[in-house]
């Protein structure tokens, strides 16, 4: 499966925290913020089944262990492998570890979810991944809100080949590429290096947003072509000695859009 699949972030957060309702008076206090971007992969056929569980009972109950949910997320278009995106916040590594330890015991949860399985005679997850990133300290400041307008979410994940690389990439984003996704069209979301080694010292995964995915293309297009781009690459290129990406899966996109009780949309 694409590396993306197993995306769990987990970042720190420099803007307000939101549950699931965006007006809730919840927040988590600046520099301790961790979150986590859990991909759920539902049994065939049992999509619309977890939805209903992870709105009605999974979300809520996690904001009663102090985990505040952010964005849900499916793949955009097509999604023959039934995924589901979860993005959620904490107060650090601590809470958020106990804030899941105290929800995967909590009666009222183990009840849902032996009614939901009971309901379909079945498991309603074949699959989850996990993995933690950090923000990085220049990323744009994140809050999860929902836009007036329609957008669809872009989750990049680059590799790099080495640490030094990696430092070098991020260099370029922050003097350089977050400018001209600007400058096309796309916004800059959040920005996340992984918080565990060995891919802390190899990856970048960030999130963008786009009207449509047709219009990502066509940003991506006039991106790519821009003279500032190409010195900027070429001279980011020849200082490392070669590309900043790995030549196998060193760039991993999958554009996503939010479920209708996503917070961030």
């Amino acid at each position: 499966m694409p590396a993306v699949f197993y995306v769990v972030i987990a970042l720190f957060l420099t803007g307000p925290l939101f549950a699931a309702d965006p007006e809730s008076p919840r927040r988590v206090s600046v520099g301790n913020r961790l979150s986590e971007l859990r991909m759920i992969q539902a049994t065939p056929g049992k999509l619309a089944a977890l939805h209903a569980l992870l709105r009605d009972h999974q979300i809520p109950l996690l904001e009663e262990h102090a985990v505040f949910t952010q964005g849900v997320f499916v793949p955009a278009g097509e999604n023959p492998d039934q995924r589901v995106y979860v993005l959620v916040a904490a107060e650090g590594p601590g809470p958020m570890q106990d804030g899941w330890a105290g929800f995967r015991d909590d009666p009222k949860w183990l009840q849902a979810l032996s009614k939901s399985e009971k309901a379909i005679a079945g498991k309603l997850v074949q699959q989850e991944g996990s993995k933690r990133l950090v923000q990085t300290y220049w990323s744009p400041e994140f809050t999860p809100l929902k836009s007036p307008e329609p957008r669809v979410f872009e989750l990049r994940t680059y590799t790099c080949p080495d640490h030094e690389k990696q430092m070098a990439l991020q260099r370029r984003f922050r003097e350089h590429t977050m400018k001209l996704f600007e400058k096309h069209g796309m916004q800059n979301l959040v920005y996340w290096t992984p918080k565990d080694e060995p891919d802390s010292l190899t990856q970048l995964v960030y999130l963008l947003t786009h009207k449509s995915q047709d219009a990502a293309k066509e940003s991506f297009s006039n991106f790519r072509k821009d003279p500032d781009w190409l010195a900027a690459k070429d001279a980011s290129e020849k200082k490392a000695g070669g590309s900043l990406t790995a030549k196998e899966k060193g760039v991993v996109s999958e554009f996503l859009t939010p479920t209708e009780y996503s917070p961030l949309k």
